[in-house]
């Protein structure tokens, strides 16, 4: 595999994480095919995890362990759900090693047991900062997935608070951008996309070592109308007011509304125009820190296709301040000539409403 990948910097780690995430995806798209509603939890916070959430991250961290052992690894679930459900526990486990018998490469067919498994996922729990390297997982989406639509397995590498590493894996995304007239998120046999700082990114079908270089536009083509991808619940961004950022702009097509980080890997190779998450707050709604996870790999994924990805006042991300962007609020992700744009409508949107930002 790492004879093909277009990278000179992080050979290993890319090679690790395309590997693991490859398996990740195929876990996962098994289980949603199969989906009960027996592997659904509702965890604390009243959010749904499956047990594909909970495989995936020990799948994931499993390779990280054994290539990178002094590497801290920051995961969005524990096992706190699982203790006391031997049913899911055994289910978890058995998804794991049915995980290692996908793809040729490290742990080809290897079998871990019930501690191995579940404190691989609870290794999970670094809290992260501005010095040093860690790795952040994601199985992003799980409304999506749940419902049999878009999500996204994530893995990003962060060195001294800086994303120098992001694979996206999309299941269910077509490995060829929409052409105009076609649904945009088409269901497909799935694509990952990854990013090196520096060096670019790349696309490839999960079913091919083929990579394609991504290019965002600096501004939406003719061709292809400044579109919005959006949250699909209003719960996660607040989207009355990204309507009226759409009529400041003067957005003329609906928004395209997808769960996950598959929204980056749309608007990385040119799909839609504009990726909005303004906070729910300014509409009412609770204070909520974006997680680190859940956005690493599709800032980096921005970057390196030539767009800009910041905050919705257009602060840079600062992956340095633990396991949420603490100093950050909403997101603004575009290409180059269209962000400042874009950034500009979502103050003035937000004034609006009555509350300023400098």
């Amino acid at each position: 595999m790492s004879s093909s990948l277009p990278f000179t910097k992080y050979q290993k780690e890319a090679e690790v994480a395309i590997l693991s995430v490859l398996r990740a995806c195929y876990l996962t798209k098994n289980v949603q095919d199969t989906l009960v509603n027996q592997d659904t939890l509702i965890k604390k916070d009243k959010s749904p995890v499956t047990v594909a959430d909970l495989s995936a991250q020990s799948l994931i961290s499993l390779h990280l362990l054994s290539h990178f052992p002094q590497d801290p690894i920051i995961g969005e679930e524990d096992t706190s759900e699982l203790q006391a459900n031997s049913t899911l526990r055994e289910r978890v486990i058995k998804l794991v090693n049915e995980g290692f018998e996908r793809e040729e490469g490290w742990g080809k067919g290897k079998t871990f047991d019930e501690d191995e498994v579940l404190k691989a996922i609870d290794a999970g729990s670094a809290e992260g900062g501005n010095k040093g390297r860690f790795w952040t997982i994601v199985i992003d989406g799980t409304s999506g997935f749940i419902r049999h639509q878009q999500y996204a397995v994530c893995l990003a590498l962060i060195i001294d608070g800086q994303v120098e590493l992001g694979v996206i894996g999309c299941p269910n995304l077509g490995p060829e951008p929409a052409k105009i007239g076609e649904e945009i998120i088409p269901n497909g046999k799935g694509v990952l996309m990854i990013a090196v700082k520096g060096e670019g990114s790349y696309s490839r079908p999960l079913t091919s070592e083929t990579y394609t270089k991504l290019t965002l536009p600096s501004s939406p083509l003719p061709e292809n109308p400044l579109t919005f991808l959006e949250s699909v619940e209003s719960g996660h961004s607040a989207h009355s007011i990204q309507a009226r950022i759409g009529e400041l702009l003067e957005v003329k097509r609906p928004s395209l509304r997808m769960d996950s980080q598959a929204k980056y890997a749309c608007l990385g190779r040119g799909e839609g125009g504009v990726y909005l998450r303004i906070p729910t707050k300014y509409v009412g709604g609770k204070e909520y820190n974006e997680k680190i996870w859940d956005h690493a790999s599709g800032s980096l994924l921005i970057a390196e296709s030539g767009g800009i990805c910041t905050d919705m006042f257009g602060k840079p991300l600062n992956f340095g301040v633990g396991r949420t962007l603490n100093n950050n609020e909403g997101i603004v992700a575009a290409g180059k000539d269209i962000h400042s744009k874009a950034v500009e409508a979502v103050k003035k949107a937000v004034e609006e409403v009555g509350i300023k930002k400098d």
